[in-house]
């Protein structure tokens, strides 16, 4: 039986590399008509992250024997980029073993509900499927990685993360994703008009950099940026001292966007109502205020995994987070600070369900930090133990770049909790060895 890995995007596909290199046949499903589905739709998103950084090193050996060579590692690819020039040649050296358009409509143990005891680690995984053309399949697995990612589930306008009302109804005027202002039919949608950007992560700064360029072009252009807490010294994340600079490069993009005029900023505002005001919205917050009316909303407040065809499986996960239990202190938004990330493998994410491993994106569950090479890192560590090799799978490696924040999100209330005053480990932003002790000091 395969190791069935759900999803062809960069981190299943690495999956399937690694467990290629351990001599183990991996079958990866994508819901989608091609790999790489979700990361096509940011397609016209360029990443903070380079070349050296989003390619698998065991992925970049299976490829070397066809001729592949990486694009230039200080290159910043987009999206776009990361599908045709890495992603669809990893999937093509695959083979038969990435199936597209076969999407995973549930998962559990042959003959086991999830309340059944009796035998169960020894029976194999039964992933059922749903075609594209109708059809359904039934398929036996010795292990599951589930690489889906959360793009498909973006958290909703209101600030306690159910849909705000008039949410559903307003949905011909919201958006959830980046919008692409070089497609005449999307740069016409928010040309010379009222624009509410929500969220404070690097998809809301890269928001308001691109309405910020429209809106130097069309005066009438503007921006309402909507943040759920106060403005801090962290806000705008670690600018020049951040060791990704494009990433640092959005903060500091989204902070002249408001120097300048083409953004306002309004804090504390958590959405409840959102009503019609002829063709414009009206945003309502929760203390009463009502905004401006707007033509256009863009909700950027993060994602959350879809967690639904895994429900006859017995999982272990944070209440908060809803990610892997042992993973989420040391993600956690509400106290993570200065990029740490503490060392995490098949230890962490492993399950109650045993070989059952959620990896990537879907592994952080709601937090908001996870970086492409860390998703590497963490197949590198399945693999290893799905093949017997416990010493290689708890050996996990990783140097990632310091963000230059130190105080993390904040407290709920309290926005000056994420100040910093230039002591402690921002100071002297260092690169970050996993696996070595944490940085001393407040951090």
């Amino acid at each position: 039986m395969p190791v069935v890995v759900i999803g062809a995007g960069p981190i299943g596909l690495a999956a399937a590399a690694h467990l290629v290199g351990r001599g183990i046949e991996p079958l990866v499903l994508e819901a989608g008509p091609v790999v790489a589905r979700a990361v096509r739709d940011w397609s016209h998103v360029r990443l903070f992250s380079t070349w050296g950084e989003v390619v698998d090193p065991a992925a970049e050996k299976l490829l070397a024997p066809t001729g592949w060579v990486r694009p230039d590692g200080a290159g910043y690819p987009t999206g776009g980029d990361w599908a045709e020039q890495y992603l669809e040649p990893l999937a093509a050296v695959l083979g038969e073993r990435v199936r597209v358009g076969a999407r995973v409509t549930g998962v559990s143990r042959l003959g086991r509900d999830r309340v059944v005891d009796a035998d169960r680690a020894a029976q194999p995984f039964t992933v059922h499927l749903a075609h594209a053309d109708g059809g359904e399949e039934r398929l036996l697995a010795r292990a599951v990685i589930d690489a889906s990612g959360t793009w498909s589930a973006p958290s909703p306008l209101g600030g306690d993360g159910l849909p705000a009302l008039g949410e559903r109804a307003a949905a011909d005027r919201i958006s959830y994703r980046l919008p692409d202002l070089k497609d005449p039919a999307v740069r016409a949608r928010y040309t010379g008009r009222r624009t509410a950007v929500i969220g404070s992560g690097a998809s809301a700064f890269t928001a308001l950099a691109s309405l910020a360029g429209l809106a130097e072009e069309e005066a009438a252009t503007h921006t309402t940026w909507i943040l759920r807490r106060g403005i801090s010294g962290s806000t705008f994340g670690g600018g020049e001292a951040d060791q990704l600079p494009a990433r640092g490069a959005l903060g500091l993009a989204a902070k002249a966007a408001v120097d300048h005029g083409y953004a306002d900023a309004v804090t504390g505002f958590r959405t409840t109502a959102v009503e019609r005001s002829g063709e414009q919205l009206v945003l309502v917050a929760e203390d009463g205020r009502r905004l401006e009316p707007v033509d256009e909303a863009i909700v950027l407040t993060g994602f959350r995994p879809d967690l639904t065809f895994l429900d006859e499986l017995r999982l272990g996960l944070d209440e908060r987070l809803q990610a892997p239990a042992a993973l989420a202190p040391l993600i956690d938004p509400n106290q993570h600070s200065c990029g740490t990330v503490h060392p995490h493998g098949v230890k962490e994410l492993s399950h109650p369900e045993k070989d059952l491993y959620l990896v990537g994106m879907k592994s952080y569950g709601r937090a908001p930090t996870f970086l492409a090479m860390t998703g590497y890192e963490q197949v590198r560590s399945v693999a290893a133990a799905l093949a017997g090799d416990m010493e290689a799978a708890e050996r996990v490696e990783l140097t990632l770049p310091e963000t230059g924040v130190c105080g993390g999100a904040g407290l709920f209330d309290q926005p000056e909790a994420a100040e910093t005053d230039g002591g402690g480990c921002c100071a002297a932003p260092a690169t970050l060895t996993i696996g070595a002790p944490a940085p001393s000091g407040r951090c």
